[in-house]
């Protein structure tokens, strides 16, 4: 059974969209990247075919991790980002161009070196974000002084 079926689950995942900070976001968009690839790769037997009644979602999956990674490339700020932010983007233009030849020849091992790729960005992400969190300091509310939120 399926929990994405039911509008009370989709309410629930929009609302922690909504309400989640930036690091989680970029966490959750890699989530998702690894969960398409993952299907994607599933898709392919050992001999590299792919069913054909599953050639359409095998390109839907592979299309959607394209869209999540330039979603992840606009969302770079090159001037703050420096160093880091310019790595990021080479990997995202050398993620979607290997994706782009997985999908065309139907290619397990790209696709698997992209999906492992993209996971230790979003363990690495995850860990930041994590922290990120863990060291912001309240204040208590009705207290006079500045509260740091991070």
């Amino acid at each position: 059974m399926s929990y994405s079926n039911y509008s009370g689950y989709n309410t629930y995942r929009e609302i922690g969209v909504k309400t989640a900070s930036q690091g989680k976001l970029v966490v959750m968009l890699y989530d998702g990247a690894v969960s398409h690839l993952e299907d994607a790769i599933g898709m392919i037997d050992f001999e590299g075919k792919i069913a054909a009644d599953n050639i359409e979602q095998f390109g839907i999956h592979v299309q959607k991790v394209q869209d999540i990674i330039t979603e992840l490339q606009v969302s770079l700020d090159m001037e703050k980002g420096g160093e880091i932010a310019q790595n990021l983007m080479a990997l995202y233009i050398y993620f979607n161009k290997e994706l782009l030849a997985a999908g065309i020849k139907h290619d397990k091992g790209k696709l698997q070196f992209v999906h492992d790729l993209l996971s230790q960005l979003r363990d690495s992400w995850a860990t930041a974000a994590n922290t990120h969190a863990n060291n912001t300091v309240r204040m208590p509310v009705d207290s006079p002084s500045l509260s740091i939120t991070g």
